[in-house]
C-alpha cells in the first residue's frame, strides 16, 4: 500500500505539472501555477518523508502535513476550474485525485492514533 501511495502521490504532482504548462504564461497565471506546483509536489515529498517516521507521533505528524498539502492543492485546483474555462476534465480529474488522497490520508491517521491508544492501554494494564 505505501508504494502505491508513493507512486499515486508523485503522479498527482507530474500531473499537476502538466497540467500548469498549458495555461497563458501570464503573471495571474504564473503565480497560480507555483503554488499548485510547490502544494502537489509537497504531497509526495512528505508522504515519503512520513514513511521514514521514526515513532507514530512522527508518522501522524508528516500526514498531517500531506493533508494540509493536499488540501491546499485542491484549493488551486478549485481556483483554475472558477477561472479559466478550459481543461475542465483533467482539473475535475485531479480534484478527484486529491480528494481520494485526502480520504486515504484521513483514515491512515485515525488507524495509526486508533492502534497508538490501544497499545497504550494494554501497557497501562
Amino acid at each position: 500500500m505505501k508504494e502505491q501511495i508513493k507512486n499515486r502521490t508523485k503522479q498527482f504532482a507530474i500531473d499537476c505539472w502538466r497540467l500548469c504548462k498549458e495555461y497563458p504564461k501570464t503573471r495571474e497565471f504564473d503565480a497560480y501555477c507555483r503554488q499548485l506546483i510547490r502544494c502537489s509536489s509537497s504531497v509526495g515529498a512528505n508522504y515519503r518523508a512520513a514513511c521514514r517516521a521514526k515513532s507514530s507521533a512522527d508518522f501522524i505528524h508528516k500526514l498531517k502535513i500531506v493533508e494540509e498539502e493536499v488540501d491546499e492543492s485542491m484549493f488551486f485546483l478549485e481556483v483554475f476550474m472558477s477561472i479559466h474555462e478550459n481543461n475542465q476534465e483533467e482539473l475535475k480529474r485531479l480534484h478527484k485525485e486529491a480528494d481520494e488522497l485526502t480520504s486515504i490520508i484521513v483514515a491512515s491517521i485515525k488507524t495509526v492514533k486508533s492502534k497508538s491508544s490501544i497499545n497504550k492501554s494494554k501497557i497501562i494494564n
